[in-house]
């Protein structure tokens, strides 16, 4: 036993001291090798160091990566795969159709092509011009409607990006005829950004191309929405009084009277002539909120017990919240709504009743 524990010794000494000079010879190597790499660093100035620093990280990156599961089974609880816990790009995907078909979710990013949608239980027409933020004429002319009863699920609807008409480009065609040809200004179709030209700066038309024109009217229809076509042009007033005198809001001839069945006065001119606060007052009202009946009108609290409503209109000059004075434009005469022509439909309101207008105009 004394034999072998001194042979076990001498093993070991002798062991150590191969080890001794292979670390030495082995460190002392890499030593020449470090200070050869530091001078070739100090001689390029730099150039090394990028790449030595990128490699450096990138074997730090592997070796954690090695030794990770390792380490994580000697730490009680912590013996999972953490790459288990990661859903899967189908989950994922899984996941967010679901809670998609709870609702719709349109996005509110510019848009510069016409999309499909897919027609849903219970949707209207004036329901999707909402959603999408476009004119119900806009959806009825890029889906040739005849009805804002045409519809039912299943079909398949184009949406044009903005209110307007989307127009395929002829030989012959230009901003200024098409502007012309879609009662709208040829600025506005320069204006969108996505539309392009053959040049830039006299803005010639490519044979074929789709051209969006903005607020634009296809030519011999009756809209059913013209109040969607809506620009300030009256600026607020400030602050007004009322003076309890009336004055004619358009000119042209009485088509209707004050009846029982009709609690209002009916004003017609073909020349389409603009529409005039009858007094001073805050607009309540300024557009179609219900796409029926008065079509496209403007209120107006006269602040004294009166309210005037202007109905049909084809073009609204005012907002809603904004003050006006007495004979300020607010709309221009038109046919929407519940019309068979174009003419305005005049109500004077005090409480909860109508008032004949013609005992009040001046």
């Amino acid at each position: 036993m004394k034999l072998f524990l001194k042979d076990f010794r001498e093993f070991l000494t002798a062991w150590l001291n191969f080890l001794f000079r292979w670390s030495s010879k082995y460190f002392s190597h890499f030593e020449k090798g470090k200070s050869r790499l530091a001078e070739k660093l100090y001689q390029g100035r730099g150039r090394l160091i990028q790449p030595f620093i990128h490699s450096g990280m990138a074997g730090v990156v592997v070796l954690g990566v090695l030794i990770t599961p390792v380490v994580a089974s000697s730490f009680p609880g912590f013996s999972k795969d953490p790459w288990k816990e990661v859903p899967s790009p189908s989950a994922v995907l899984s996941s967010a159709t679901e809670i998609e078909e709870l609702s719709t979710q349109i996005s509110e990013k510019p848009r510069a092509e016409i999309i499909e949608y897919q027609i849903q239980g219970g949707d209207t027409v004036s329901g999707i011009a909402q959603k999408f933020g476009v004119s119900i004429d806009t959806i009825r002319w890029a889906n040739d409607l005849t009805s804002v009863t045409a519809i039912k699920p299943g079909q398949i609807f184009k949406i044009p990006p903005v209110t307007g008409v989307v127009h395929k480009v002829k030989k012959g065609d230009t901003v200024y005829s098409l502007a012309k040809y879609y009662s709208t200004e040829a600025q506005g179709i320069v204006d969108f950004p996505f539309n392009t030209f053959v040049n830039d700066e006299t803005f010639e038309l490519a044979v074929g191309q789709v051209l969006v024109v903005p607020d634009g009217v296809k030519p011999k229809e009756i809209p059913w929405s013209p109040g969607a076509y809506i620009a300030q042009k009256t600026p607020d007033a400030g602050t007004v009084v009322a003076s309890g005198k009336f004055v004619w809001p358009a000119s042209g001839v009485i088509s209707q009277a004050y009846r029982w069945y009709h609690k209002a006065i009916d004003i017609a001119n073909k020349l389409m002539p603009p529409v005039l606060a009858a007094d001073s007052g805050k607009v309540v009202i300024a557009g179609w909120p219900d796409n029926v009946g008065y079509g496209n009108r403007v209120l107006i609290d006269h602040g004294n017990g009166f309210m005037t409503l202007y109905a049909h209109l084809d073009k609204i000059f005012v907002s809603a919240g904004q003050t006006v004075k007495r004979g300020d434009q607010i709309g221009q005469m038109g046919s929407s709504g519940r019309s068979t022509g174009i003419h305005l439909h005049f109500e004077i309101r005090r409480g909860g009743d109508l008032l004949n207008p013609q005992e009040f105009l001046k």
